[in-house]
């Protein structure tokens, strides 16, 4: 972001608000329609801007010690996977469901949707892909998991286009 010219402020979720408010902020990022029309953001903004080109969708994880795993039984590491698999599942399905209400309760309430330009889509592509590859140069961990995810987003995105996207196109005419 900073490469953009965006000077971030972490704030605490329920702090976001006051300080777009007051204008100690131009600007602010939480979860999506449903929890920032929680907070009140559009209150405090007229514009919701997208795609979330940083963070297009939230994944859940967990960090468990590598000792005390492998000293459970192979059963209670089953348990644990499925447990973390279905709330990562669970949330997903939950905010699909609920971000699309508010997102238009947040237009009925004069929030104005409003897409990034071309322009910016494409200095934020460039500024993350320089980031992550000097960052595969420097780390060979970091690489072979870069890799790998850059040939699972490419296979998954040309799926989305002739699934998902081409569906949706053609439902909303």
């Amino acid at each position: 972001m900073s490469q953009l010219g965006v000077n971030v402020q972490v704030l605490p979720g329920g702090e976001i608000f006051l300080a777009l408010d007051r204008g100690a902020i131009d600007a602010a990022e939480f979860v999506g329609p449903y929890d920032d029309e929680k907070l009140g953001l559009h209150e405090a903004a007229n514009y919701y801007y997208y795609p979330g080109w940083w963070e297009p969708g939230a994944t859940l994880d967990a960090t468990v010690n590598l000792d005390a795993w492998n000293a459970l039984p192979q059963e209670y590491q089953e348990i644990f996977k499925t447990a973390t698999y279905e709330a990562n599942i669970n949330m997903l399905a939950k905010y699909d469901a609920l971000n699309g209400v508010a997102l238009q309760s947040l237009i009925a309430q004069g929030t104005e949707l409003t897409p990034y330009s071309e322009e910016i889509l494409t200095a934020a592509a460039t500024a993350s892909t320089a980031f992550l590859e000097d960052k595969a140069g420097q780390d060979g961990t970091f690489k072979e998991v870069y890799d790998g995810w850059k040939q699972f987003r490419k296979t998954v995105l040309d799926w989305n286009k002739v699934n998902e996207l081409s569906f949706s196109e053609f439902i909303n005419r």
